[in-house]
């Protein structure tokens, strides 16, 4: 990995985008999620998506302009179909929607359809998290996760997260797919030519394999067992089923189904902390309880206990220092489209 400035980065990112018809606003917002996926360590959702999502907007596939519609609303429930645009303008324009209400009524849901792959859920959790505000999140994605005593792909990865505001300086951030591993993980292991223990995956015939291959042409399983197999139905069903968005099998992938959209579904559910108590009794409350937990008996070898979100926020620190890493074939990627489009490759590596 080299290191690049955020702010060169960002820049070079909003520019492409706008070269393929992204508004200044909304190409602005779009690589500030996606830069900061790789500031807190979370590259498989950062600039490496860049390239398919520009080759989606080329192919029709995403509209670059596309206007957020509320289809219905009902008290503090908005239906909102995303138009086909880039899921992550969409989903915090959706966000903002939310803000709004949850601000007048305690708590505030939304369903989003028609939309696309988003980046990461914590994202969003965050950006809640420094409004003061707990968001509930969930999105439904492109089959890759067979359910418990099947080997057909039906779930995505189907992630939950929540961000939870607190005086620490970071939020506590709970992000996790539903799968037992990340598909990263395996394609990681063949690339190396190495196995992957028993029980992340199945071959084509629902077998259970180490041969990482296999695996790709198979099933990812799920994390628990039946457990995250009812987990990952929850998402669906949240995500997909009562959003009116693609189901399953039903969603489009972003790199094998280049003559179709991907209609994910999303589902956030916003809570205002200050309609549950006071927010200073809150930060008391939940910092009280950090420091609890990370007083707790060490077991041997252990340095130190981190609350979830700890760990990226150290790192997003780092590289907001250092420099935000990305990968040489992502660069190369992106110098590519700069030639194309005529943008100048004006994004300099730090030398550390």
């Amino acid at each position: 990995m080299n290191r690049y400035p955020k702010q060169q980065l960002e820049s070079l990112v909003a520019q492409l985008a706008s070269g393929m018809g992204v508004p200044a606003e909304d190409a602005a917002l779009f690589a500030e999620v996606l830069v900061d996926a790789d500031l807190h360590g979370v590259s498989t959702h950062g600039v490496s998506r860049l390239n398919i999502y520009l080759k989606r907007i080329e192919a029709g596939l995403i509209d670059p302009k596309a206007k957020l519609v509320t289809d219905r609303s009902a008290g503090s429930v908005l239906v909102l179909d995303a138009g086909n645009g880039l899921g992550q303008v969409q989903a915090r324009k959706a966000l903002d929607l939310l803000t709004h209400l949850a601000r007048q009524n305690g708590v505030a849901v939304a369903t989003i359809r028609n939309s696309q792959h988003f980046g990461a859920l914590s994202w969003y959790c965050n950006y809640a998290a420094g409004k003061e505000m707990v968001l509930l999140a969930m999105t439904n994605c492109e089959p890759a996760m067979s359910p418990e005593g099947g080997y057909e792909a039906f779930f995505g990865t189907n992630p939950i997260a929540a961000s939870f505001p607190t005086g620490k300086g970071f939020p506590v951030k709970i992000d996790l797919a539903t799968a037992g591993v990340a598909r990263g993980n395996i394609i990681a292991a063949q690339k190396k030519g190495q196995p992957i223990p028993l029980g992340w995956a199945l071959d084509p015939d629902g077998n259970p394999t180490t041969d990482a291959s296999q695996a790709l042409l198979g099933t990812v399983l799920t994390m628990a067992g039946h457990k995250g197999y009812a987990l990952a139905m929850m998402v669906e069903l949240f995500s997909g089923v009562l959003s009116g968005s693609a189901i399953g099998p039903d969603i489009g992938s972003m790199y094998k189904n280049m003559d179709r959209k991907q209609d994910v579904g999303h589902f956030f559910c916003l809570f205002d902390v200050k309609a549950f108590l006071d927010y200073e009794d809150y930060l008391r409350r939940i910092d009280e309880t950090i420091d609890r937990i990370k007083a707790s008996k060490k077991r041997p070898g252990v340095e130190e206990i981190l609350v979830p979100g700890e760990r990226s926020a150290r790192k997003a620190v780092i590289n907001n220092a250092q420099g935000v890493p990305v990968s040489p074939e992502t660069m190369a990627e992106i110098e590519q489209w700069c030639s194309r489009l005529g943008v100048s490759f004006n994004c300099h590596e730090v030398v550390c």
